[in-house]
């Protein structure tokens, strides 16, 4: 849980300024849970500078209450939490001084989002908040005022928490569950997992990731696993300490965050998906005789595919398909293993390639047809999908050709403006396994829209 806050001041020197207002959004990582905001009677008075910057005078504060009178209800709402701000060094600091002064020693872990963003969002002109904000097309009100810098904080630290693909922030917050002694059972995991698609975590004691997974009902798959018989299912079982999960909305977002961050994190448990999850690919190659035949063979990397499958099976359907589609030879596809014609030829389905019957040329202008319309190579496509609540919406980006990544956004002007989608993207690398994922999704399933640009 985490504790994410903003507080506005009065100004002064180092260490004698007084608390104006406060605002505390209480986020389980996912949503918001609980909130406190107040003014605070700082029984001092605001510096000129200050007031012209948040609007706060001192007549507003003379009825608010002082800060003994609000301690109890911010402690109630850090308690067990992670404390996140923007600059976090300075609202940390104010907030113990104010304690201290009560005779209270008040103690917390922090997160900078500062820091953060530094390391998840390199590159950015600026890190005040109101400049990253904009940068990443987060809507924000009432700045300067702790409400609307503390609900900002919180959009932009969720954001970061989808960029974080190595998990360091949710390893650092395991730790501190198991500082306090917090061992669940598996009956309480479960219950805090939703019955929606998107990705889960599988930790060990000191934080570290085991097993990565995906699933269109989270809370279902864990269950399995808690309950499951197999080798795998026993050892997490054993060593489960805690699960944690990101929800997805897209299905396609899911399989692309498992592929990734299973190669990213490497665990233990996961170590079939390391490498490619499409064993088999089909491959062009020009036979002696000058037709470009498409073959399926097991992948390799050292080849440029043209599309690669799960399974032999699923493969060889998509070639006789392909071959069907554009009139192509199934002898020349290896689809048959035959001295003389193919079978298609005998009922005037092939126009007779494997005879010589048909010229390599205009036999190719067919293959080349299925080339250029296999892919979307040098292609720019934002692919968009449903998001993790109603109001939101995920976007896949695709730019000449190269995945980029993903990203979530509630307001149309993130995925219409380039710039800003870029800033809000989750860089993911462009494997072939994340290319055929794409291809493979968007060839079965309907995404909501396809934007090209």
């Amino acid at each position: 849980m985490y504790a994410i806050l903003d507080i506005e001041t009065t100004g002064g020197q180092f260490n004698e300024e007084g608390i104006t207002e406060i605002a505390i959004y209480k986020f389980d990582g996912h949503e918001i849970v609980d909130q406190f905001i107040s003014l605070v009677n700082p029984e001092k008075p605001i510096q000129p500078f200050v007031v012209k910057l948040t609007g706060i005078n001192n007549a507003m504060l003379q009825s608010a209450p002082k800060f003994f009178e609000v301690a109890k209800r911010i402690i109630e709402m850090t308690q067990d939490c992670v404390i996140v701000a923007h600059n976090a060094q300075f609202d940390y600091r104010i907030l113990r001084t104010e304690f201290s002064r009560l005779g209270y020693n008040f103690e917390r872990q922090n997160l900078c989002t500062v820091e953060l963003a530094k390391k998840l969002i390199p590159e950015q002109p600026s890190y005040s908040l109101g400049k990253l904000v904009r940068a990443l097309g987060i809507p924000m009100a009432d700045r300067h005022r702790a409400s609307g810098d503390a609900l900002a904080t919180v959009k932009l630290f969720k954001m970061l928490l989808d960029k974080d693909l190595e998990k360091e922030i949710v390893k650092t917050f395991i730790k501190t569950e198991v500082e306090k002694g917090l061992a669940p059972k598996l009956l309480d995991i479960v219950s805090n997992i939703p019955s929606t698609t998107g990705i889960y975590y599988v930790h060990k004691e000191d934080g570290d990731i085991i097993y990565i997974g995906k699933s269109k009902n989270i809370k279902k798959r864990v269950n399995q696993h808690f309950t499951g018989s197999s080798r795998r299912d026993k050892k997490i079982q054993v060593e489960v300490f805690s699960v944690t999960y990101e929800e997805t909305g897209s299905e396609l977002i899911a399989l692309l965050k498992e592929s990734e961050e299973v190669k990213v994190n490497k665990p233990k448990y996961n170590r079939a998906l390391t490498k490619t999850i499409f064993p088999f690919s089909l491959y062009q190659s020009k036979n002696k005789e000058g037709f470009i035949s498409i073959k399926l063979q097991r992948t390799d990397a050292r080849k440029n595919e043209l599309a690669s499958f799960a399974s032999q099976a699923e493969g060889q359907s998509a070639l006789f398909k392909i071959t069907d589609k554009y009139v192509l030879c199934q002898k020349i596809n290896h689809l048959e293993i035959v001295k003389t014609h193919c079978f298609p030829y005998e009922i005037n389905q092939c126009n007779g390639a494997c005879v010589d019957e048909e010229s390599p040329e205009d036999y190719n202008i067919r293959v080349e047809d299925f080339l250029a319309n296999n892919e979307y190579s040098n292609q720019n496509i934002i692919a968009v999908d449903r998001g993790r609540n109603l109001q939101e919406r995920s976007a896949v980006l695709i730019e000449n050709g190269v995945f980029q990544g993903i990203a979530f956004f509630d307001l149309n002007y993130q995925v219409n403006n380039i710039e800003i989608l870029r800033n809000i993207i989750t860089p993911m690398k462009n494997t072939r396994d994340a290319k055929n994922i794409i291809l493979s999704y968007l060839k079965k399933k309907k995404v909501y829209k396809i934007i090209s640009f």
